[in-house]
C-alpha cells in the first residue's frame, strides 16, 4: 500500500512538473490581459502544494526557480541577465531560493488554513491558490530589493519608474500585473485543487 501511495505521489509530481515546464517554455504560461501579461507559472506550484503537501510545493517551486535561473544564464531574461552580471549567487537566490520558499510556504499556509477551517475546504483551496502568487511576488521582490536595490541596473530602473524608495519601486514594478496574477492563480488553482483533493480522498 505504501509503495502504491509513493508511486502515485511521484506520478502526480511528474505530471505537475511537466505542466510547469510546458507553461514556462510556451506562450501558454502567460495570459495577455490588455497591455499586461499575467504569468500562470505559480498555478501548478499552488496545486501541488495544496494536493500533495509542502514538500511537493517546494520541489515544484524549485523547478520553477531553476527554469528562471537558466533563462538568466542564457540571457533570455533581460533583468535576470543583468542581475547575473552583478552577482550570480544573488541571482540564484532571487530566482531559485525564492521560488522554493513560495512552494514550501504555500503548502504550510494551506495546511494551517485547513486546520483552522476544517469545514471550509473550498475557501481554503481558493485562499491557498491566492497565497502562491502573493508569496511569489513577496519573496522575489523582497530578495531583489535586499540584494540588488543599490546596484546600478536596479537604480536606473527605479529612476525610470520614478521610484524614490524601495517600497515605491516594488509597487511601481509589479503594479496591476501582480493583482491579475493573484486573481488568476487563485481562481484556477482553487478550482482545480478542490476536486483533485476530493478524488484523492476517495481513492
Amino acid at each position: 500500500m505504501k509503495n502504491r501511495t509513493n508511486i502515485r505521489w511521484l506520478t502526480q509530481l511528474a505530471l505537475l512538473v511537466a505542466i510547469l515546464l510546458v507553461l514556462n517554455y510556451t506562450p501558454l504560461g502567460y495570459l495577455q490581459v490588455g497591455p499586461l501579461s499575467a504569468s500562470l507559472l505559480t498555478v501548478p506550484v499552488a496545486i501541488g502544494a495544496m494536493t500533495m503537501g509542502p514538500t511537493a510545493g517546494a520541489i515544484l517551486g524549485g523547478v520553477f526557480g531553476a527554469t528562471s535561473f537558466i533563462q538568466a544564464l542564457e540571457g533570455k531574461s533581460a533583468m535576470g541577465s543583468a542581475l547575473f552580471q552583478v552577482s550570480p549567487v544573488g541571482t540564484f537566490v532571487v530566482c531559485f531560493v525564492a521560488r522554493v520558499l513560495v512552494g514550501l510556504c504555500a503548502g504550510l499556509i494551506f495546511k494551517a488554513l485547513c486546520k483552522a477551517l476544517p469545514k471550509k475546504e473550498k475557501l481554503c483551496c481558493f485562499l491557498g491558490g491566492l497565497a502562491a502568487p502573493a508569496l511569489n511576488t513577496a519573496f522575489f521582490m523582497g530578495f531583489l530589493v535586499l540584494i540588488f536595490y543599490n546596484c546600478e541596473y536596479v537604480q536606473n530602473l527605479a529612476g525610470t519608474l520614478g521610484a524614490t524608495n524601495a517600497f515605491m519601486f516594488i509597487v511601481l514594478l509589479v503594479g496591476v500585473q501582480a493583482i491579475f496574477e493573484w486573481v488568476i492563480c487563485c481562481l484556477v488553482a482553487g478550482a482545480v485543487s478542490l476536486p483533485v483533493r476530493k478524488y484523492l480522498k476517495l481513492n
